[in-house]
């Protein structure tokens, strides 16, 4: 298991460092594309990858993860649409719980029958309250699991979702704006989250541009990711991780 796994940010949330990770869609990549991200995210110092997506329709996931094992040392965290994506090569798993909607299957229906395999596995479970964010466009995660996100406007209704999770016991929250987002999650609900709950907020969806990812972090996000952007310009990593560097090495500085 390496080091450096997603349960730091429980720590790190304290001094405001900052952590970037890269969500790779099975479907999306073949091996020759998937082993040029790997090694791009090795110099870009990526914290973790994200595997998977809401529809996943190849049997790509474990090659990929099994690409990523043998490549790379950055850990490999599930993030699943459903329990039939849990792969015990990874090193742990986002288990979702799709707060933002009031879809039973979504908040605990996969869970039941994911636990047995969970409890039987050696995968760190990062227990996450999930929080779609409608970001201007329709997204493959709300079509499918059959909710409506969260209003663009409303960051209110996503600070009090986000509280419910965490008093339920949720260790993590992933505001979400999806896959292709038109616009970024906006700053004023990242912050109000931020400030209504203490566990780690990972956010993601349409962070396309280096002054994105750092609106988000200035914002308060613990964790930000990437995805369909690098599909297309892999070289975004290193703008990425630029930010989050020098965001890290200025909180050294005036420590």
């Amino acid at each position: 298991m390496p080091f450096n796994t997603l349960r730091q940010t429980q720590q790190t949330k304290r001094t405001g460092r900052k952590h970037f990770a890269v969500l790779l869609d099975p479907d999306n990549l073949d091996e020759a594309s998937c082993l040029n991200l790997l090694q791009l995210s090795e110099a870009s110092h990526v914290d973790f990858f994200f595997v998977g997506g809401s529809l996943v329709t190849t049997e790509n996931q474990a090659t990929i993860i099994q690409l990523i094992k043998q490549h790379s040392r950055i850990p490999v965290i599930l993030f699943p649409s459903n329990s039939m994506h849990i792969d015990k090569q990874a090193d742990g798993i986002l288990l979702l719980s799709l707060i933002s909607g009031r879809n039973p299957d979504f908040l605990i229906g996969q869970h039941v029958l994911s636990a047995p395999i969970l409890k039987a596995s050696d995968l760190q479970v990062y227990p996450t309250g999930y929080m779609l964010v409608d970001c201007g466009r329709q997204t493959t995660a709300s079509y499918m699991s059959g909710t409506t996100p969260i209003p663009y406007d409303k960051p209110t209704i996503a600070s009090c979702t986000a509280m419910a999770g965490e008093l339920l016991g949720l260790k993590y929250m992933y505001l979400d704006g999806g896959s292709g987002a038109a616009k970024p999650v906006s700053a004023e609900m990242i912050t109000a989250v931020c400030e209504a709950v203490e566990v780690p907020v990972i956010v993601g969806g349409g962070i396309n541009t280096p002054a994105k990812a750092k609106t988000a972090l200035d914002a308060g996000a613990d964790v930000i990711v990437v995805g369909n952007h690098i599909e297309k310009n892999p070289g975004f990593l290193a703008e990425v991780s630029s930010v989050v560097n020098s965001y890290n090495l200025a909180l050294d500085v005036h420590r």
